[in-house]
């Protein structure tokens, strides 16, 4: 087993000597083996360091890898817990991003501005469109908008050609968001809850989980969209027949069932 000072350590790594001590400060290297005042890394700590730094180039941060490799030396499976990691930051929707010009991005939220007012125009110009990026709609990065979600994007515009004034759509925007992060957060809660997803079991199965979060994603989603379709379908009728009454007529009978006793066939006695 090889014997490496801290210089030779990050030399063999493809790292420095800062990153190293970096990585040992948080946790992520175990210490050296000390001779005198000098410390001494192995093979282990230079297997270490390499696994750190593909972890770091898949896009983990230092401090979930030190979580994972807590895990692992609690006798976890390391492939597992990456497998478990990747299903719970994988995207929920199959949407995929796209980007825009201010000019396109402004077309969409000020469709009333004329296109060759928009010559050497900056995201400044337009205040409120600091609103939607608050609401991550869109992104600016510097020369154009990253957006998440294009459907969302075309929700807001659509309220827009509507007639729905600009700040009346984000007023909406953000107290619809508020309703659904309380509504994710309860169907969460009470799965884990059932489910036994606690985190004080410690003894369930990383695998395990990771197969019950995979199947709560249609679950969930399937569960939001049925009852927000129900929800949407019944507020809809009640606003039809309040607005049919303020004009003094009479509102068709709620899911168009006729309630006229005239129409009724005569029961069997």
């Amino acid at each position: 087993m090889a014997d490496f000072r801290i210089d030779d350590l990050a030399r063999a790594a493809g790292t420095t000597v800062r990153h190293v001590r970096g990585f040992q400060e948080r946790g992520l290297l175990p210490p050296p083996r000390m001779k005198g005042r000098v410390g001494f890394y192995d093979d282990a700590h230079l297997a270490r360091i390499h696994l750190i730094a593909r972890l770091k180039d898949r896009g983990y941060t230092l401090a979930s890898i030190g979580e994972m490799l807590s895990a692992w030396e609690r006798g976890h499976n390391l492939a597992d817990l990456l497998g478990l990691e990747r299903v719970i930051h994988d995207p929920w929707s199959d949407e995929e991003p796209a980007r825009m010009t201010l000019a396109q991005v402004v077309r969409r939220f000020y469709p009333d501005v004329p296109e060759d007012v928009l010559e050497g125009r900056t995201p400044a110009d337009f205040p409120k469109l600091q609103r939607a990026e608050e609401l991550e709609f869109i992104r600016w990065t510097g020369e154009e908008y990253e957006v998440p979600s294009p459907r969302l994007l075309e929700v807001g515009a659509g309220l827009v050609e509507a007639g729905i004034a600009l700040d009346a759509v984000f007023e909406i925007a953000g107290r619809l968001r508020g309703d659904v992060d309380a509504i994710a957060r309860q169907f969460v809660r009470l799965t884990v809850e059932h489910a036994g997803l606690d985190a004080r079991a410690g003894d369930r199965d990383v695998r395990e989980v990771g197969e019950v979060i995979r199947r709560l994603r249609p679950i969930g989603m399937q569960a939001v969209q049925g009852l927000l379709a129900r929800s949407l379908h019944a507020e809809i009728q009640a606003e039809f027949a309040r607005q049919i009454e303020s004009l003094g007529l009479t509102p068709p009978p709620l899911d168009g069932r006729e309630r006229d006793a005239d129409t009724v066939p005569d029961l069997p006695v």
